[in-house]
């Protein structure tokens, strides 16, 4: 799979200045690339490069300002969940914690402020709707795993503030789901989807034909969910356009829907975007699902740049939640091998899937390795595989990141974790005033920049919260399930054990 030179041919067109603004501004967008570590920059963009024999920038590097620090209050490795927190409350907290603080209270969000300020609001995303990143902007809850508590919440079912959130676009349908249903993920027998519809007016879609219908945004109305996926949305490089959208499709849309109705209506609109699944390929040592997820966000980048350069009325921050996997380029001989990954048609999970059918059926024994080599070896571009590669497949623990560091391996790619790193990530602005936002910053400092340049109120949102007391008992952990706080537990150093963590 090679990368189209279009992004980057259009990204060297645009203006390297950004155009003069005046004042504050009116809407905002915040577009958080889960798991994009600055070594996944450099990754893709060699790539780029080695496809077009040359030597350009991808869109994100003209647009970097700085860089954000990143650890949460009880651990120097954050999880998305805390960090999400940090950037829409403006304040630290704990690994898992959904818009709630250290003693597990409500804080008020920038998206919560913004909609009691009249403006609208989206949530954009490839993972569920429900995970930790866009919960993190409209909810509260004290565990991230509550996936169906905050479901009930995005709605405005189970809010204390009601309805918030006015655009809806990811994955996570199975949430909205009674358990009576076999694609259910929880365990009552509410019908959010339904209850959606009928109580709280929403437009709640799984048919891509039902997204094309709103014509880039220029139709449409609010409350609106497309969710087309029982989970996370496919990677990129999986992704089937009959059935969904990209990341960019979905983010034009949605700024045209939200900057439309915010006109009609005289108001503002602050958008999340999330290009979730970078991440997720970082916990899977999969540099195919890794590259084209990134290079999706940069085309997502580049549209969101070229919108505000017709609507200077909006600003543009973006920053990682933290990095995932510990990404490093290049082995002893001083190099690595960007034409090795050009032969893979998809991501590891893919070939994984692939496997497992092969395995199952019943072939002979021969004809299983026969298979195996070619159409899981061979699909994702690992050639002249040993004996003790294909050997090992049997006994991985997870065949998906078996094949993506033998793939990776040959490539000079290295990883050093099957979780987060504690270092810090680029800041990406565009727009009016993000030129402040030069330099070193805490994640908490990019939440209440945005926050003051909106010119909202999160403590007066936070006491709203706090309230509404049968709220803030219901969002609390049951007296036997509080996270343990990391900084509170002596670690055994020398025999902390390897695992996929949250993501």
């Amino acid at each position: 799979m090679k990368f189209s030179t279009t992004i980057v041919a259009a990204a060297m067109a645009l203006p390297m200045i950004h155009a003069a603004h005046h004042g504050k501004p009116k809407n905002y967008v915040f577009f958080l690339p889960d798991g994009y570590g600055p070594a996944s920059e450099t990754f893709a963009r060699d790539y780029a490069n080695w496809v077009d024999n040359a030597t350009v920038v991808l869109p994100v590097d003209e647009m970097a300002i700085g860089y954000v620090r990143t650890k949460a209050s009880d651990t120097l490795v954050t999880d998305s969940a805390a960090a999400a927190t940090a950037y829409a409350c403006g304040i630290k907290t704990y690994n898992g914690a959904i818009g709630v603080d250290d003693d597990y209270l409500p804080c008020g969000t920038i998206l919560e402020a913004a909609k009691l300020n009249g403006f609208y609001t989206g949530l954009v995303v490839t993972s569920r709707i429900t995970h930790a990143s866009p919960a993190g902007f409209a909810t509260h809850i004290w565990d991230r795993d509550e996936e169906a508590d905050i479901a009930d919440q995005l709605v405005g079912y189970a809010h204390p503030l009601g309805r918030v959130v006015d655009v809806m676009m990811g994955g996570g349908k199975c949430f909205f789901l009674p358990q009576s249903d076999e694609d259910s993920c929880r365990d009552d027998d509410i019908d959010l989807w339904s209850l959606a519809e009928t109580e709280y007016n929403w437009t709640m879609t799984s048919a891509r034909e039902s997204f094309d219908s709103l014509h880039n945004g220029e139709s449409g109305d609010f409350p609106f969910a497309f969710i087309p996926t029982m989970g996370h949305m496919a990677y990129e490089a999986d992704r089937d356009p009959q059935l969904e959208p990209s990341l960019t499709e979905m983010a034009v849309t949605a700024l045209n829907l939200l900057d439309r109705k915010s006109k009609e209506d005289d108001t503002s609109f602050f958008l999340f975007l999330e290009a979730s699944r970078i991440d997720h390929a970082g916990h899977g040592h999969d540099p195919i699902g890794h590259l084209f997820d990134i290079l999706e966000y940069n085309r997502a980048m580049l549209a969101v740049k070229q919108w505000i350069e017709e609507h200077d009325d909006t600003a543009l921050l973006s920053a990682a939640d933290h990095e995932c996997g510990g990404l490093t380029l290049g082995v002893p001989d001083y190099a690595w091998y960007p034409s090795v990954l050009a032969n893979a048609e998809r991501t590891s999970e893919y070939y994984a899937a692939i496997y497992d059918e092969i395995v199952a059926f019943n072939y002979t024994e021969s004809d299983k390795e026969s298979l195996i080599v070619d159409k899981v070896f061979g699909g994702f571009g690992i050639y002249n595989v040993t004996s003790e590669e294909i050997a090992g497949l049997s006994v991985a623990p997870s065949v998906a990141i078996y094949l993506g560091e033998i793939l990776a391996a040959r490539a000079g790619i290295n990883w050093s974790t099957l979780g987060h790193t504690g270092v810090d990530i680029t800041l990406f602005g565009y727009g009016c005033n993000t030129e402040k936002m030069v330099g070193n910053h805490e994640n908490t400092e990019v939440g209440m920049f945005m926050t003051a340049e909106l010119g909202l109120n999160l403590k007066n949102v936070t006491k709203m919260l706090m309230a509404n007391e049968s709220f803030v008992q219901m969002i609390q952990p049951p007296a036997d399930g509080k996270l343990l706080k990391r900084f509170q537990v002596d670690h055994e150093h020398d025999v902390m054990h390897a695992g996929i963590h949250k993501h």
